[in-house]
C-alpha cells in the first residue's frame, strides 16, 4: 500500500500554528520540546522537524524505512506531518534531502529529560555537590544512543540553544528544554561526540543574544578562542605510593617544601614555545624531585583568557588551560608528580573573574554569578567581578569546583588566592565605595560563609587534602577549624615575615644592628596559625627585580646574603615556599614570556646557591627537629636573638623525642672567631650545614664540621660552645650520630 502523504492526512487546522513556526525560525521558540519531536495526539502522531539546509523530510524507522513523509511548512527548514495510523511513538530517525544529499539523525526531540528530580532539587537549592557530573557537556548513552548531554544554569535567559559544528553554530537548530525548578536548560544531542567545539547561544532576560562558553566545560579552546570542548576523561590511575601516605605527608608535623611554579615560564623549548604537560611531567617533575622539594605549586591552572594574568582571572573554573596541551595532559603531569613522591599544590582563585563577553559575566542577561551592586560586585584594582558569595547557587559552583580538582585530578591541595579580598567588604576600597553588613561591620559575612562551607565540605569528601590560605591581614583564626570558629584552612601564607625578613635582608649590613627585630618580631605570632613562609612570584615582579637582585654589596656578598637568608628561612619554623628561578639566583626579574635563564647554571656562584637549597631540602627533610613542630610553640627556643650589635641571631630547634638542632646566622660580612652560645647538652656536634662551604660558592670558613660543646652553663643551658661564625653566614649544628 503506497504512503499517504501528510498533506493528505492533514486535518483543517494546521499542525503547527503560524506563529509557533515563525517563532522557530527566528530562534524564539521558548519550549521547543512541546512542538519539535514526535508527540500523541487524538488524530495520530505529529512529527515536526527543522533543519534549514534541508528541502525534504522523511520519517524513517530505526531500520532506515520510510514510513512518512513530511510537508516543509516553512521555507526556514520547517517540516511538519501527521502519522494518523500511528497512536503510540516509536524508534524512529529523521531522513532529510536537499541537492542532491541525503543524511540521517536522531531525532534530538525524541528523547526524554536527563536531570532527575533530586538532581534538579538539589541544584535549585545550591546544594549539589558534585554539580559538575550534572552540568557541563558529557557523553553518554542516553536511551539506548551515544551522545551528549548539555546542561547549564541560566534562570533567566528566554532561551539557550547549544551552537557547534555539529549545527552549523546555528541557534535555532537545537534550542534546549528548561527545567523551571532550578533554572537549568538541558538537551541530549545524539551523535555528538568528544572533541567537537560548542557553545551556548542564549537570548537574554532582556531579549538581547549572547554567546558563551560553557561555565562547567572540562576543556576550552586554546586562547584567544573561546569555545568549550567535549570532553570525557580517561580511566582513574591507580593509587600510587604517594597517595597512600597523603596524610601524614601533608600533616604539620611533616616536612613540607614547596616549588612554586608558573607553568609557561619555568622552561621553555628550544624553539622557545611552552613546554606542555608531557615534557613538563618529564623535566619539572624530575628536576622539583631531584631537588628534594616536596611540592609542586602551579600558579592557576584553570582556563583564562589573558596570559598576562598568569592564570589569576580565570574563565573556565573546570578546565586546565588548553595552553599546555589537553586536559589528559594535566592529568598525566599530576600522576607523573605522585609516582615522583611529589605532592601537587594548585592556586584557585573563587574572589573575581574577568568580565570577558564569552565567560560568566553577565551570563543570562542578568548579573548572575556577579553581585549587582559595583559596590560589592567590581574590583577596581584588578578590573574584575566579584561573585555574589551570597547567592546560594553562586557558592555552590564555588565549593563544587574546589571539590572537582581535589577528586577528579587528585590535587593535594588548593592554595586560595586573595583571601583578604574576600574577607574585607571595604578591602581597597575608599569610604563610600563599600557597603556594610547586616551589623554595620567591615567583614563579608557571605564570603566568610564560602569559605567556611567550602574547607568543611573538602574535609568531609577529601580528609586527606590541604587549602592553604593567601591571607595578608591579621584575621584571627585563618588555620583554626571551623568548629573553632576559624576558617578551616591547614596553612596561612606568612606574609608579614616575609616582608620583614626581605626589608631586612636588603638593608646594608651596616645598618642591620638597627632593624634587628624585623628578624625576631615573627616568632611572636609564629605559632597563630598553621604558616607557610612564602618567598612568591610577588616578589619578582612589577619592578621588584629578583631575589638576588635585592641583596645589598658586591656580587659575592649578594650571594652570600641569599644563601644566609635561605639557611635562615630553612631553619625557621613554618612550612617553605620558594618561587621558581630563586634557587638557582635568577637574576631578571620573572617575565611570563620567556623561560628562566637556566645558562647561569654555567657560573659557579649560581650552582652553588642550586646545591645550597638542594642540602636545605633534604636536612630539612632528614631532621626532625627542623620540621616536627614547626606549627608547635615548643620546637623553637631562642638561645641568643637580642645580639643585635653583631646582628647574630641563634635559636635551637627541637622535636617530639628531644631531638635538637641549633642553628646561628650571621648577618655580617665579618667573621667572628670563639662566639661563644649555650648548647642543649654537652659533647659533639657536627656542622651539618654551612652556607659559606666552598661547594655552595662559600669562603669555606667555620669549624671544620664539628664542635664540642662543654658543661659550661650559658644562656639558661646546662652546655656551651665556642664557634668560629662565618661572614654572611647560618650554621646548623646537629649532636654526633644524627
Amino acid at each position: 500500500m503506497p504512503l499517504r502523504s501528510a498533506k493528505e492526512a492533514a486535518p483543517a487546522a494546521p499542525l503547527l500554528p503560524p506563529e509557533i513556526a515563525e517563532a522557530m525560525a527566528a530562534g524564539r521558540l521558548d519550549d521547543p520540546f512541546r512542538w519539535r519531536g514526535m508527540h500523541e495526539t487524538d488524530q495520530g502522531l505529529r512529527v515536526v522537524a527543522f533543519d534549514p539546509g534541508a528541502w525534504e523530510a522523511r520519517v524513517t524507522d530505526a531500520k532506515g524505512r520510510a514510513v512518512a513523509t513530511l510537508d516543509r511548512v516553512h521555507e526556514a527548514g520547517i517540516f511538519a506531518g501527521l502519522l494518523p495510523r500511528k497512536r503510540k511513538r516509536f524508534d524512529y530517525r529523521l531522513a532529510f534531502h536537499a541537492d542532491g544529499r541525503d543524511w540521517s539523525v536522531h531525532d534530538p526531540y525524541a528523547f526524554g529529560p536527563l536531570l532527575g528530580d533530586l538532581d534538579l532539587h538539589l541544584l535549585a537549592e545550591g546544594r549539589h555537590r558534585e554539580l559538575w557530573r550534572r552540568l557541563g557537556a558529557h557523553v553518554v548513552t542516553h536511551e539506548g544512543v551515544e551522545g551528549t548531554a548539555f546542561a547549564v544554569w541560566a534562570p533567566n535567559a528566554r532561551r539557550v540553544s547549544v551552537v557547534g559544528g555539529f549545527n552549523f553554530w546555528d541557534g535555532r537548530r537545537h534550542p534546549m528544554r528548561r527545567r523551571h525548578e532550578a533554572g537549568v536548560w538541558e538537551i541530549f544531542l545524539p551523535g555528538v561526540g568528544p572533541g567537537e567545539l560548542y557553545r551556548y547561544e542564549i537570548i537574554g532576560a532582556q531579549g538581547n543574544p549572547m554567546s558563551k562558553a560553557d561555565p562547567v566545560a572540562f576543556r576550552q579552546e586554546h586562547p584567544p578562542a573561546t569555545a568549550s570542548i567535549v570532553h570525557t576523561s580517561g580511566e582513574a590511575r591507580p593509587a600510587t605510593e604517594w597517595e597512600t601516605r597523603r596524610t601524614a605527608a601533608q600533616s604539620p608535623a611533616a616536612p613540607i617544601s614547596i616549588y612554586e611554579v608558573h607553568l609557561g615560564s619555568w622552561r621553555r623549548a628550544e624553539d622557545g614555545s611552552v613546554l606542555d604537560y608531557d615534557a613538563l611531567a618529564e623535566r619539572l617533575v624530575d628536576y622539583a624531585r631531584e631537588m628534594a622539594f616536596t611540592h609542586l605549586e602551579f600558579l592557576p591552572v584553570s582556563e583564562h583568557p589573558f596570559t598576562g594574568s598568569w592564570g589569576y582571572q580565570p574563565v573556565g573554573l573546570f578546565a586546565p588551560t588548553a595552553r599546555f596541551g589537553d586536559p589528559e595532559g594535566f592529568r598525566r603531569l599530576v600522576g607523573a608528580c605522585h609516582d615522583a613522591g611529589l605532592g601537587v599544590i594548585v592556586d584557585w582563585v573563587p574572589a573575581h573573574f574577568p568580565s570577558d563577553d564569552y565567560g560568566l559575566a553577565r551570563f543570562d542577561g542578568t548579573r548572575l554569578y556577579e553581585h549587582e551592586d559595583p559596590r560589592l560586585g567590581f574590583h577596581k584594582d584588578w578590573n574584575t567581578l566579584i561573585y555574589n558569595f551570597g547567592r546560594r547557587e553562586v557558592a555552590n559552583f564555588l565549593s563544587a569546583n574546589a571539590v572537582f580538582w581535589l577528586e577528579e585530578y587528585g590535587i593535594d591541595a588548593l592554595r586560595v588566592d586573595a583571601v583578604a579580598s574576600m574577607l574585607y567588604l571595604d578591602y581597597s576600597r575608599d569610604p563610600g565605595e563599600w557597603v556594610p553588613n547586616i551589623h554595620g561591620g567591615r567583614e563579608n559575612l557571605e564570603a566568610i560563609d564560602l569559605i567556611r562551607e567550602t574547607n568543611r565540605l573538602i574535609g568531609e569528601r577529601c580528609p586527606d587534602r590541604l587549602t592553604i590560605a593567601e591571607e595578608s591581614t591579621a584575621w584571627p583564626g585563618v588555620s583554626r577549624p571551623v568548629d573553632e570558629g576559624g576558617l578551616g584552612f591547614d596553612f596561612k601564607w606568612n606574609m608579614g615575615w616575609m616582608h620583614d625578613t626581605l626589608e631586612y635582608m636588603q638593608k646594608d649590613p651596616a645598618w642591620r644592628q638597627w632593624h634587628h627585630h624585623q628578624m625576631t618580631f615573627g616568632i611572636h605570632y609564629a605559632f597563630s596559625e598553621n604558616f607557610v613562609l612564602p618567598l612568591s612570584h610577588d616578589e619578582v615582579v612589577h619592578g621588584k627585580g629578583s631575589l638576588i637582585g635585592k641583596m645589598p654589596g658586591d656580587r659575592w656578598q649578594k650571594f652570600a646574603n641569599l644563601r644566609a637568608y635561605f639557611g635562615f628561612m630553612w631553619t625557621h619554623p613554618g612550612k617553605k615556599l620558594l618561587f621558581m628561578g630563586g634557587e638557582f639566583g635568577q637574576e631578571r626579574e620573572w617575565d611570563h614570556d620567556s623561560g628562566l635563564d637556566w645558562h647561569l647554571l654555567g657560573l659557579p656562584d649560581h650552582r652553588g646557591l642550586q646545591r645550597l637549597v638542594r642540602d636545605l631540602n633534604i636536612i630539612y627533610r632528614d631532621t626532625p627537629a627542623l620540621h616536627e613542630r614547626d606549627c608547635d610553640p615548643s620546637g623553637f627556643a631562642w638561645i641568643e636573638g637580642g645580639d643585635a650589635e653583631q646582628s647574630v641571631f641563634s635559636f635551637e630547634r627541637r622535636d617530639a623525642s628531644g631531638g635538637s638542632a641549633v642553628v646561628v646566622a650571621n648577618m655580617t660580612p665579618v667573621v667572628r672567631n670563639g662566639y661563644a652560645i649555650g648548647m642543649p647538652h654537652a659533647g659533639g656536634w657536627r656542622e651539618a650545614l654551612n652556607t659559606d662551604a666552598e661547594i655552595y660558592g662559600g669562603g669555606n670558613i667555620g669549624n671544620g664540621g664539628r664542635v664540642e660543646a662543654v658543661a659550661t652553663p650559658m644562656h639558661g643551658r646546662p652546655a656551651s660552645a665556642s664557634l668560629t661564625l662565618p661572614p654572611l653566614a647560618t650554621i646548623v649544628l646537629l649532636p654526633d650520630g644524627t
